[in-house]
C-alpha cells in the first residue's frame, strides 16, 4: 500500500515550488499525494490550480482577508485538524514560510505525523522582519522530521540551530518550475494575451514593479508608490507594469498614487507562464516577493528588493539582488544607477545557480521514498 503524503498550501509561491513535488509523487511507486488547499491566498491560488492542472482532495476555502493573524491561525488549525482525522496522512509536506505552513506542523505533531519541511533553513534573523514569515519559518524547522534546504547557506542556517539529522542539500524547486516554465512560454502565446496590451517591450523599458509584505503596508507602501512614479516621471523611456494585489488596503494606496499615469500598468494578476514571459523581457524589477527574488536572478534579471532585510543572501552576494527597502530616495536613486550607469547594469544581469539544478524534486522525493524504506 502507497503511503499518503499530504500536501498542503494555500499560496501562489507555494504552489509554484509545490506542484513539481507533487507531480512527482503521483508516479511515485510508494508514496502517493493529498493535495489540501487552504486558500490563504483564495484569487490567485485558483488562477495557480487551473494553470498547473492540480486536483486537490481537499479545499478548505479559509479565506478571510479580515482576519488577524490568531483569528486565522485558529482556522487553519481547525479546519486541518478535521483533516488530519479523516486522511490519516503518513506524512505532512508543507513549504516555505507561510503560515499555512506553520500551521500545517503544528496539527501534524499534534497527531504525530512526521513533517517535511521544503525550503528549510532560509533566515534573516530577525524575528519581525519580514513579520510575521521568519517566525512561520523557524517554528516549522523545530517540528519538522524532514528537512530540505535549497542551498548550502540555509544547512549552516539549521545547524547553528543545533537541527542537524535528516538536513538534506536538495536545491530550491522553483528552479525546477522555472526551467519548465521557460520552455513552455516558447511556444506559449503569451504576447496575444490582453494583459499586456498597453505595454510595448519594445519601445520602452519596461520595470514590474510588485509588493505585498505586511511590512510594506501604510507609509511605506505610499513611499514606494511615490517612488515608481518619480522614476517613470525622470526617464520618459521607461514603462512601469505593476500586477495589482487582491490586498484592499495596500491596492488602495497604491491606486491613489500609480493610477492615471500614461505609464504605469496597472493589470490584474498574471498567470505564472505570463509573468514568466514579461521578467524575460523587462530591464528590472521592484518587489519583496521572495519567489521573485529567486527567479529573477536566474533569468538574467536586476532587482531592487523593497524590503530591509533578505533571506536570499546568495543573490544579494552576487550582485542580483539589491536591498532597498522603502525609502523613496534610496529606491530613486538605486534605479536611477541602473537605468543611466550600463558598467553597473552589465554587472548584475548574469544568471546565477545559486538556487538549484532543477534536480530538487528528484532529490526530494528519493528521500521521503528512502524514509518510508521505498
Amino acid at each position: 500500500m502507497k503511503r499518503k503524503v499530504m500536501c498542503v498550501f494555500g499560496t501562489r509561491s507555494e504552489t509554484i515550488k509545490i506542484v513539481p513535488i507533487v507531480r512527482a509523487l503521483s508516479k511515485s511507486e510508494f508514496l502517493t499525494p493529498l493535495v489540501v488547499l487552504t486558500g490563504q491566498h483564495r484569487e490567485i491560488l485558483d488562477q495557480m490550480i487551473s494553470c498547473f492542472q492540480i486536483e486537490p482532495a481537499c479545499d478548505l476555502n479559509l479565506t478571510r482577508p479580515e482576519a488577524s493573524l490568531a483569528e486565522y491561525t485558529a482556522l487553519l488549525v481547525t479546519g486541518l485538524d478535521d483533516l488530519f482525522n479523516e486522511f490519516t496522512p503518513d506524512l505532512t509536506l508543507v513549504l516555505g514560510d507561510t503560515l499555512t505552513a506553520m500551521a500545517a506542523a503544528w496539527v501534524a505533531h499534534f497527531h504525530k505525523v512526521p513533517v517535511a519541511h521544503v525550503e528549510a533553513g532560509l533566515r534573516t534573523n530577525d524575528r519581525y522582519n519580514p513579520f510575521a514569515e521568519e517566525m512561520y519559518r523557524v517554528q516549522t524547522s523545530q517540528l519538522a522530521t524532514l528537512h530540505f534546504a535549497p542551498t548550502q547557506q540555509a544547512v549552516e542556517n539549521l545547524r547553528r540551530e543545533s537541527i542537524t539529522e535528516h538536513v538534506h542539500l536538495t536545491g530550491n524547486t522553483i528552479v525546477d518550475a522555472l526551467m519548465e516554465a521557460v520552455e513552455q512560454t516558447k511556444t506559449y502565446p503569451v504576447d496575444q494575451k490582453k494583459c499586456f496590451d498597453e505595454v510595448d517591450f519594445t519601445k520602452y523599458r519596461v520595470l514590474i514593479a510588485t509588493m505585498h509584505r505586511r511590512e510594506n503596508r501604510g507609509p511605506e507602501a505610499s513611499n514606494i508608490a511615490r517612488a515608481l512614479r518619480q522614476i517613470v516621471d525622470e526617464f520618459p523611456d521607461t514603462q512601469i507594469l505593476y500586477p495589482k494585489h487582491k490586498n484592499p488596503v495596500l491596492y488602495k494606496v497604491i491606486e491613489s498614487t500609480l493610477e492615471g499615469h500614461p505609464r504605469i500598468i496597472l493589470i490584474e494578476p498574471v498567470e505564472y507562464l505570463e509573468f514568466i514571459w514579461a521578467m524575460q523581457r523587462c530591464f528590472f524589477i521592484l518587489t519583496d516577493s521572495g519567489g521573485i527574488q529567486e527567479e529573477a536572478p536566474m533569468l538574467g534579471k536586476p532587482v531592487l528588493v523593497l524590503r530591509e532585510t533578505t533571506e536570499r543572501q546568495e543573490a544579494v552576494k552576487s550582485g542580483n539582488l539589491e536591498l532597498v527597502g522603502s525609502n523613496r530616495e534610496k529606491i530613486v536613486r538605486s534605479a536611477r544607477k541602473l537605468l543611466t550607469d550600463q558598467q553597473t547594469y552589465n554587472q548584475r544581469i548574469h544568471s546565477i545557480t545559486a538556487f538549484g539544478d532543477g534536480k530538487a524534486t528528484k532529490r526530494i522525493v528519493r528521500v521521503l521514498e528512502d524514509y518510508f524504506g521505498g
